[in-house]
C-alpha cells in the first residue's frame, strides 16, 4: 500500500513539474514573432521590381530572399531605426529582434532570453528588461520570472 501511494505521488509530482514547466514557457513566449509583420524600410530600395513606391518600402517577415542575387535585406534599417534587415538562411530577418538570428544571422538566444536591441538578453531576471525588452521595473522593485515585484 505504501509503495503504491509512493508510486502515485512520484507521478503526481512529475506531471506537476511537467505543467509548471510548459506554464513557464508560455508565459516566456510573450515575445512570440508574428508571421504578418512588416518591416517599413527607412529608405525605399531601388531597383524592386514594383509598381508602387509604397510597395517598394515594405517587406514581409519572412520575405523569400537570396543573399547573391535577390538580396533585397542586405543591412536594410526599417521601422525608424528599431529594426536591421539581413538575409538569414534565404529570408529576410531583423537582427535587432529576432531570437534566432540576435545581432548576427544564426545566434540564437538561450531559454530565458529574448533578443533586445541585437543582444541577447535574460528577461526573467533583468529589471530593465523584465518579461520582454525594455520593460523596465519601477525603482526598488525587482524583476522574479518575467514579472516585476512578483511575490
Amino acid at each position: 500500500m505504501a509503495s503504491s501511494l509512493l508510486k502515485l505521488a512520484a507521478i503526481l509530482s512529475l506531471v506537476f513539474s511537467i505543467l509548471l514547466a510548459l506554464n513557464t514557457q508560455i508565459t516566456l513566449s510573450s515575445d512570440i514573432e508574428d508571421d504578418d509583420e512588416e518591416y517599413v524600410l527607412d529608405t525605399p530600395l531601388e531597383d524592386f521590381r514594383s509598381r508602387s513606391r509604397f510597395l517598394a518600402s515594405v517587406i514581409k517577415k519572412g520575405t523569400r530572399c537570396n543573399a547573391e542575387r535577390n538580396n533585397i535585406c542586405n543591412g536594410v534599417s526599417a521601422n525608424k531605426g528599431t529594426g536591421l534587415l539581413y538575409c538569414c538562411k534565404k529570408h529576410c530577418r531583423n537582427v535587432l529582434g529576432d531570437k534566432n538570428n540576435c545581432g548576427i544571422c544564426g545566434n540564437k538566444c538561450k531559454f530565458g532570453e529574448s533578443c533586445c536591441n541585437g543582444r541577447c538578453t535574460n528577461i526573467i531576471s533583468n529589471v530593465n528588461h523584465c518579461g520582454k525588452c525594455t520593460k523596465k521595473c519601477a525603482p526598488g522593485v525587482r524583476c522574479q520570472y518575467g514579472t516585476c515585484g512578483y511575490a
